[in-house]
């Protein structure tokens, strides 16, 4: 075995050429301790005018979100872009996987920037194109692949999405799980789902709204041989997980479930799907972020609420909802990493470099994967009677 010395690259500088992106911006970034970074962004949005939209993810920092023009999931966002055709520049403050989906459903005359190339997401990431084309040459082998049928969440790169277009399989969002597990179940008979990248998810809607067992889920794990499942195991399986998680949602645990129903009187619990087994169980409410939102809502006074989900979001909520309640569901501090990433000081670069004709940190898909990544995503928009949020 030959051990390869690789270079320590500080995060958001250098570039490793073989690595599926890189995390350089050309150009000078502003300094963060800039007073007037504020008005600047102000000014450049002012200067491009229609010209440019922006979007703002739930889970980016109050500094950005304040100069989105829409906020709301990944899916959301990306259709919002698509509905306004006139605008020319689509900034997405946001991560790799949701530039790419705004990419493939905006017109071609429309360009998708990040601010920063270096905001990923490490769940998608958990996915890559040549592990789940191995995966499926397995499946093959086991004369089980007929039997399958894929599904991915969102929250994947686009040529996952286009992996699971070609091969008869639908896109799914947090919000419509269920339904999208409930299409492919009935594709073929006695089917079985293959579900990318978020086993939590997968399991979760699975085994809470389809009734299935535990033992009915399997978990392919791309860095063992065959994925660490024996023949038997993929054919007795109804879904085969993905080893993949949420940075995020996967920190919570159970235990603090219980020491905040211990110390805070009559606390619901609010988490995401993408939380474990465990957690979800323990859970009084479970839903997508939209569902999060609407629910502290329309909470009334006076509750108490512990939410599981990433800080950026249970923050503002708190903020917006000082008449109720409401702790974070962890010990730590669990920012997402990648989302924070979108700065100020990118943000201004980014924009100001719009405003002076500079097209910076473009998102492209690639023809052939753009077409079959719409496959997928079109079998979700036909999906019957739910809604389409993340």
């Amino acid at each position: 075995m030959t051990i390869v010395d690789l270079p320590l690259l500080p995060l958001g500088q250098g570039k490793d050429p073989s690595s599926e992106r890189g995390v350089e911006c050309p150009g000078d970034l502003p300094a963060a301790s800039d007073p007037d970074l504020v008005a600047r962004a102000r000014a450049a949005k002012e200067a491009l005018g229609d010209k440019v939209f922006v979007l703002g993810h739930h889970y980016q920092r109050d500094e950005v979100i304040q100069f989105a023009d829409v906020t709301g999931d990944s899916f959301k966002l990306a259709r919002d872009a698509a509905g306004r055709p006139e605008a020319e520049y689509i900034v997405f403050c946001g991560v790799h996987f949701m530039a790419e989906s705004a990419d493939i459903l905006t017109g071609a005359a429309q360009q998708v920037i990040l601010p920063d190339l270096a905001a990923g997401c490490s769940m998608a990431d958990m996915a890559r194109i040549n592990q789940v084309e191995n995966a499926w040459d397995a499946m093959v082998e086991a004369g089980v692949a007929d039997s399958v049928v894929p599904v991915t969440y969102m929250n994947s790169a686009a040529d996952i999405k286009a992996f699971t277009g070609r091969n008869g399989g639908t896109v799914c969002t947090s919000s419509n799980a269920e339904v999208a597990l409930e299409w492919a179940f009935a594709q073929k008979p006695e089917a079985k789902v293959f579900f990318l990248p978020d086993q939590h998810l997968g399991r979760n809607t699975a085994v809470l709204k389809l009734g299935l067992g535990l033992d009915d889920c399997v978990v392919w794990n791309p860095l063992l041989p065959n994925g660490g499942l024996t023949v038997e195991q993929l054919r007795d399986a109804r879904m085969i997980l993905w080893k993949g998680h949420c940075s995020v949602h996967g920190r919570f645990s159970p235990d603090v479930v219980d020491e905040l129903r211990a110390s805070i009187p009559g606390v619901q619990i609010l988490v995401h799907p993408e939380c474990q087994h465990e957690v979800v169980l323990k859970a009084d409410l479970v839903g997508s972020t939209e569902f999060i939102i609407k629910t502290i809502e329309a909470a009334p006074a006076g509750s108490s609420w512990a939410i599981g989900t990433e800080l950026n979001l249970v923050k503002r909520l708190a903020d917006a909802h000082p008449d109720k309640h409401i702790s974070f569901l962890d010990r730590t501090v669990c920012y997402c990493s990648t989302m924070n990433r979108i700065d100020l000081p990118h943000f201004v670069w980014a924009m100001e470099s719009l405003a002076a004709g500079a097209v910076v940190n473009q998102i492209q898909v690639d023809p052939q994967t753009e077409q079959e990544a719409l496959v997928a995503l079109q079998r979700m928009l036909d999906l019957p009677g739910r809604s389409h949020k993340d």
